[in-house]
């Protein structure tokens, strides 16, 4: 697969990227028009039940990686290096190379000038590498998301650090809740494509949480657009279901399977013969000397 013909800019076609964390996801989005499926370490507070990202472990990564691996063919497949898994280059080209090894075509780390040195490491292995700016969520370390670059100085920060992700040797850049002027004037500079996530209409492409795209969650961020309701719909499905086994209007006949008449004769014969009876009687008297009471079909 060709990274970098997908991750390049174009002003006639924008990259679009949704989380996945499951292979019947995968599958579907594989079958869509999506450019970049992307495991996300989102994954812990969408579908692990956990308080923050911090908590996300690598394995946690490598297990979700590994079976949406499996349902994803046609796009490529981008994974995030969860907290604490890329604290120097020797670590995080280690990780990277795991993440590789179990079927990712990018790898995704947060921070900027700081990390450079690890992202030129990673880039070196023939790893693609996207940087991660704006609000980190990793670095964040639990607090409410916010924007970032509302001041000149803090969008002079992301601008600096883009500009040195994009020289340590990153593919492309994800822009987290940054102001839409800034957003656009940082991606206008890079010759790597940006991928915004509230951060306006102007980046070189967009990501979404598929949970929240499709209405998993009853309060998601102001910058998402819900294009289903999966929450109230498996709901509806759900009792569906219920009222229909309530009332016996499933299962059908054509639901289940059939024994041969002959066969089925055979098999009542068989079952209510004194001679089994008998046989069965014993064997309860047997147990029943043994000590304790038969509980039939517990034995």
């Amino acid at each position: 697969m060709d990274i970098r013909k997908i991750l390049r800019k174009n002003p006639d076609h924008k990259i679009t990227m949704l989380t996945c964390y499951d292979f019947p996801t995968a599958r579907a989005l594989d079958a869509s028009d999506l450019d970049i499926v992307f495991v996300g370490d989102s994954v812990g507070t969408n579908i692990l039940g956990y308080r923050s990202e911090l908590e996300v472990t690598l394995d946690d990564m490598v297990h979700h990686l590994k079976a949406v691996r499996k349902g994803v063919t046609r796009k490529a497949l981008m994974v995030d290096l969860p907290y604490m898994t890329y604290t120097d280059r020797e670590i995080g080209v280690r990780n990277s190379r795991v993440m590789r090894d179990k079927g990712a075509d990018i790898v995704k780390l947060e921070g900027g000038k700081d990390i450079a040195e690890i992202v030129s490491a990673i880039a070196r292995e023939g790893i693609p590498v996207m940087g991660h700016l704006g609000f980190q969520p990793q670095i964040a370390r639990g607090a409410k998301r916010a924007v970032v670059g509302a001041l000149s100085g803090e969008a002079i920060q992301v601008y600096e650090d883009a500009v040195a992700l994009e020289q340590a040797g990153a593919c492309g850049i994800v822009l987290e809740c940054v102001p839409e002027d800034v957003a656009k004037a940082v991606t206008e500079r890079l010759s790597v494509p940006t991928i915004g996530i509230g951060s306006g209409k102007f980046t070189d492409g967009q990501v979404l949480v598929a949970p929240d795209v499709l209405g998993w969650f009853n309060m998601p961020f102001r910058f998402v657009r819900r294009y289903d309701e999966f929450y109230e719909r498996t709901i509806r499905a759900a009792n569906r279901f219920v009222a229909e086994v309530t009332s016996a209007e499933y299962p059908q006949r054509n639901h289940g399977f059939r024994i041969k008449a002959d066969q089925f004769e055979a098999f009542v014969s068989a079952i209510t013969s004194p001679r089994l009876l008998k046989v069965r009687r014993d064997e309860d008297a047997d147990r029943g000397n043994e000590g304790g009471a038969v509980i039939r079909g517990c034995e």
